[in-house]
């Protein structure tokens, strides 16, 4: 049986940097800016909407290499080489002194998140060999949000559904019915989860799977 599905960065170019664990936890922030206009004589104004601010998505990464005894800064190095300005990227011009780091995408079985740039990261060492080498560190990135395109994070590109599902990972012995009991209080609601997941066995879904749970439609009172 096969284990869990890696989380990965997926770089501009083309590149994965695989995480060696997957995250326990990722966090979603989306705000709007609103503008509430001067008005005489009145409690409360009407606000009104201005724009839409970039999502951001943040996590963190546990990176460890005591089992091979190769050192860590492998593949912090390359976490680090997304804060970089690269020439070589599309809109660059080094006559005008113009250039960028490289936008990335998270991904994790059937989710990704949107194109977004490594706005924060932070690096730290915290086990080292005998010799001084670092074998294990722990990376907090905040990604946020590059352009309009992939609008809304961790959305299931099979249906590219612009709904924020919520996320669930099978532990050991959990079925999808107990699954669906959880997050629709109906555990014979488990069929949109397959579905939505493209399960096909759903009593073979190993522990570990990260599992979309679409939301309900909504009903419409006629």
């Amino acid at each position: 049986m096969a284990g869990p599905e890696k989380a990965y960065l997926l770089t501009e170019k083309g590149d994965q940097i695989r995480c060696l664990f997957n995250p326990a936890e990722l966090t979603i922030t989306k705000s709007n800016t609103w503008q509430a206009p001067e008005t005489k004589g009145g409690n409360t104004p009407e606000l009104r909407f201005q724009s839409g601010q970039p999502g951001t998505l943040t996590l963190s990464l546990t990176l460890d290499t005591t089992d091979t005894g190769e050192e860590v800064t492998g593949y912090t190095d390359r976490l680090l080489d997304l804060m970089k300005v690269d020439p070589a990227l599309k809109g660059s011009d080094k006559q005008r002194n113009k250039a960028r780091p490289p936008w990335v995408e998270f991904h994790w079985g059937k989710l990704h998140s949107f194109k977004a740039i490594v706005e924060k990261l932070t690096i730290k060492f915290t086990y080292f060999a005998s010799s001084g080498m670092p074998l294990r560190a722990k990376a907090d990135m905040s990604l946020k949000q590059w352009n309009e395109e992939g609008v809304y994070p961790l959305q299931n590109p099979t249906s590219h559904t612009p709904t924020l599902h919520t996320v669930h990972r099978l532990v050991p012995g959990e079925t999808l019915d107990r699954v669906a009991a959880t997050h629709y209080a109906d555990s014979t609601r488990w069929r949109l989860i397959a579905e939505a997941n493209n399960i096909i066995d759903p009593i073979a879904v190993p522990a570990g799977t990260l599992l979309v749970i679409p939301e309900l439609p909504v009903r419409h009172r006629g």
